[in-house]
């Protein structure tokens, strides 16, 4: 018998003294799968074993009453084992089909929506916002959950021509990934600074190097040491702010949300692709964001009724151009969408060295 796995320091924990017994039995042993209805994966395994996932929409940040409300549900309903997706959904597994459908009821009575299997549209990955990141422009999570009450019907149903994954991100640096649609926060002014702080808080070669178009640089400011930014070259992606709040680039009014589609991740039938700019300029319009919803509304709109069957995002928009694209959404197109900037041949800030 082979040694016991160790805990290390770094790492993914070991999943398997989490995992259903069925699926610890048969791991890498699965002969088949089907989906018997939205929200719902039936495996069987090479040894006849079968196990049911139910996949259930829950809100990323959750409380403590709502954990224990869903583990009492597990214990009740399932058989004790629940695990969560990279999307912020909790799936249940059974190895009783009898305990399907009272475990799917059970779950729309307490709120919580089964879906998000298939060629559905799926819960959105996203970060943190103002909970507890440290630079957010937005709140993404609150975005996720006024977005996803308006594609509700989407989410416990199977009727897009393919998946549709979106990504939301509260700052332009750091998330957001490549969703088939993407919504991100857009700054579009250069960062205010405040020089009398800057000298206490902030390693000043540090934001000289992390600035991606080398458009800061030391300064003497009321005699006290600072830094100034070439509003030039600035392009305003608030990559200064986490190593130097002082450089606040955050506005109620210039920071703004824009939205991307194309993104994809995956080799699965095509390879991975960019997501392209399509809407910018939205107000960042807390707690429910509409103008976001409605764009997003409307491209989910064009896609479902134009696609073919299987076609994701990006493959739908290779085939009928981009001209095309704009027409069957409403969405204007500007100069502002045509990528001519041509900076980072010359400016880009790819070295660990530091200029000034």
């Amino acid at each position: 018998m082979s040694a016991p796995r160790m805990p290390i320091e770094s790492g993914v924990p070991d999943p398997f003294p989490y995992m259903h017994p069925l699926m610890r039995k048969n791991f890498g042993n699965w002969s088949w799968h089907d989906r018997p209805r939205p929200g719902v994966l039936h495996h069987v395994a090479k040894s006849g074993d079968a196990i049911w996932t139910v996949r259930a929409g829950t809100q990323r940040q959750m409380d403590l009453y709502t954990v224990r409300k869903l583990c009492d549900i597990a214990d009740e309903f399932a058989e004790g084992f629940v695990r969560f997706t990279i999307r912020s959904n909790i799936e249940f597994m059974v190895s009783d089909e009898s305990k399907v459908q009272p475990l799917i009821d059970k779950l729309n009575q307490e709120g919580f929506p089964v879906g998000g299997t298939g060629n559905s549209v799926s819960m959105i990955s996203h970060t943190q916002g103002w909970l507890h990141c440290d630079i957010p422009g937005t709140d993404a999570s609150g975005a996720v959950k006024a977005l996803m009450d308006e594609l509700h019907d989407e989410f416990v149903n199977e009727q897009m021509p393919n998946r549709v994954r979106m990504t939301t991100s509260c700052c332009q640096i750091n998330c957001g990934g490549q969703g088939d649609i993407a919504i991100n926060i857009q700054h579009t002014k250069p960062p205010k600074i405040n020089h009398d702080l800057v000298a206490n808080v902030c390693e000043r070669p540090s934001v000289v190097a992390r600035c991606p178009v080398a458009a800061i640089r030391p300064a003497m400011v009321n005699g006290k040491p600072s830094l100034e930014v070439d509003e030039k070259k600035c392009i305003c992606c608030g990559a200064c702010y986490p190593p130097c709040p002082p450089m606040q680039i955050n506005d109620p009014e210039h920071s703004k949300l824009a939205i991307w589609v194309g993104g994809k991740n995956s080799n699965a039938r095509s390879k991975p692709t960019f997501h392209k700019l399509v809407a910018a300029g939205i107000p960042n319009n807390p707690p429910r964001w509409p103008e976001v919803a409605d764009v997003v509304k409307k491209i989910l709109r064009a896609y479902k009724e134009d696609a073919r069957e299987w076609e994701r995002m990006n493959e739908w928009i290779d085939r009928i151009g981009w001209p095309r694209f704009f027409e069957l959404t409403g969405l204007p197109f500007t100069k502002f969408h045509i990528d001519n900037w041509k900076g980072s041949r010359s400016s880009l800030n790819a070295s660990a060295h530091i200029r000034f």
